[in-house]
């Protein structure tokens, strides 16, 4: 009876479209092979046969590493837009900060203490308003009667 290892993770199970490849890797050496055979062609007579290869496999070359290196499960555009990322696009120093909700809580209290000490003076003028207010609501009621 045959035996066909069956992997226990079946995320890292590419479907293969043609040619054992990829639809990634087909698109890749698609691409590579549009910039790379006119790049040839165009550098035949300038440079000599050796030299125009040198220049098809130099303008190949990245297409060739989207297409085939991956680490850790991401493709190559992934590691390199982490490593940017990492390198030059976020600070070098990332100070660990907290949300301290004891010091937020005294923050408000000291706010508190401050709004009730200014609204304190206010406080003394409106009972006094307020018992004007009275004193003229029972007059008023007084003259109904």
């Amino acid at each position: 009876m045959p035996y066909v290892p069956v992997p226990k993770d079946l995320n890292t199970v590419k479907t293969k479209v043609a040619f054992n490849l990829t639809k990634r890797q087909l698109i890749c050496f698609f691409l590579a092979a549009a910039v790379g055979v006119p790049a040839y062609f165009l550098t035949r007579g300038l440079l000599g046969t050796t030299g125009a290869v040198l220049v098809l496999l130099a303008c190949a070359l990245p297409f060739f590493l989207l297409a085939l290196y991956e680490k850790n499960g991401q493709p190559l555009e992934k590691i390199l837009k982490h490593y940017i990322n990492t390198k030059y696009r976020r600070p070098k120093v990332r100070p660990y900060v907290t949300n301290n909700l004891y010091s937020a809580m005294e923050k408000q209290i000291i706010l508190e203490q401050e709004v009730d000490r200014i609204a304190g003076n206010k406080k003394e003028n409106r009972p006094a308003k307020r018992q004007t207010a009275d004193r003229q609501a029972k007059a008023a009621d007084r003259r109904r009667g």
